[in-house]
């Protein structure tokens, strides 16, 4: 693997997954037409690496697209660029419908249609790597099993219904065309260069400014989380050693309620900045529509087929992203 497109380069998955991409040396791509979802200075310190290329293409556009690729002529795709804020899919779902379904076939169509021309010995490996999430399985009640690949899915919101229907298209492609195509579902990621509109970097910007901190219902939604870094990591293994036609739950295993995580960053946020009281400033807001109450991922088959594990203890983890929002506050704020 020498040459990788990574669509959505510019969002806080993609990003991370870019660094790591080319500390390894792999010559990579950016594909991503810089929405709001795109990470303000996400590419500091490595616009001028040989090893890094940027195109601002909406994936959408079956013309550029096909012209990337036959210039280009990557090795895998990692496909990650996608609309994923629940709040903004309830108020807005046509921009997610564009993006992650038809997007998503466009880039397949523009896909198969390069790997039908490379040479034989390219088609063994060339992968098509889709980035998807845990919501496509809907929710979980406390007690139950985690979800594994084999789960029913039951999205519960447009964003996730999109996604959904967007994993249907590549397994489609796969199984009618014998695209090589995977597709990973993650849990909820943390850490650096996250768009400021979700859940972590909300309480911790808003902990740090000491406004309030708003908590969907009664706070007690559990998340499974997952550092960005294990997750890339992840994803690269995963590329590397996943088998063709097959789904891989990436996963850390680290449930916690929304209503806890806000409470210990408040207690990061004072011990490292000397504040006082700022549990104080939580303010539990009307909940939102269709709220899935409990995510979790069981990570048995990427452990075992891949040999992936998580690294990051989320203690350790969540201190030092806090640690960074406070040390590159001139990076969030713009």
């Amino acid at each position: 693997m020498k040459k990788v497109i990574v669509t959505g380069g510019a969002g806080f998955i993609g990003s991370n997954l870019v660094r790591f991409l080319i500390k390894k040396k792999i010559h990579t791509i950016v594909i991503d037409k810089l929405t709001y979802a795109a990470v303000p200075n996400s590419f500091k310190g490595i616009k001028e690496n040989k090893y890094f290329d940027f195109k601002r293409i909406d994936i959408t556009d079956q013309k550029k697209i096909n012209s990337i690729l036959e210039k280009f002529k990557p090795d895998s795709i990692f496909h990650l660029a996608a609309e994923s804020h629940v709040d903004r899919s309830i108020i807005a779902p046509a921009d997610f419908i564009s993006t992650n379904i038809i997007g998503t076939y466009n880039l397949l169509d523009c896909s198969y249609s390069y790997w039908k021309k490379i040479s034989q010995k390219k088609k063994k490996i060339f992968k098509f790597l889709h980035v998807s999430t845990d919501e496509v399985y809907g929710d979980l009640k406390k007690g139950d099993r985690s979800f594994n690949e084999k789960s029913q899915y039951k999205p519960n919101s447009p964003y996730s219904a999109s996604k959904a229907s967007s994993d249907h298209l590549v397994r489609a492609w796969n199984k009618t065309y014998n695209l090589p195509t995977i597709i990973t579902n993650c849990t909820n990621n943390y850490g650096p260069y996250q768009n400021p509109e979700k859940f972590i970097p909300v309480v911790i910007m808003n902990a740090i400014k000491e406004k309030k901190i708003p908590i969907y219902g009664d706070g007690m939604q559990i998340r499974d989380w997952i550092h960005v870094q294990d997750h890339v990591r992840g994803l690269f293994e995963v590329m590397k050693k996943g088998k063709v036609g097959k789904t891989y739950n990436i996963s850390s295993k680290c449930e916690k309620t929304n209503i806890y995580l806000a409470n210990l960053i408040c207690e990061i946020v004072e011990k490292k900045m000397g504040k006082k009281n700022l549990k104080e400033l939580i303010d539990f807001v009307r909940d939102r529509p269709g709220h899935d109450r409990r995510y979790a991922l069981d990570n048995k088959k990427v452990i075992s087929e891949i040999k992936w594990v998580p690294k990051i203890k989320f203690e350790v983890g969540i201190k030092k992203t806090v640690e960074w929002y406070i040390g590159n506050s001139n990076l969030w704020k713009s």
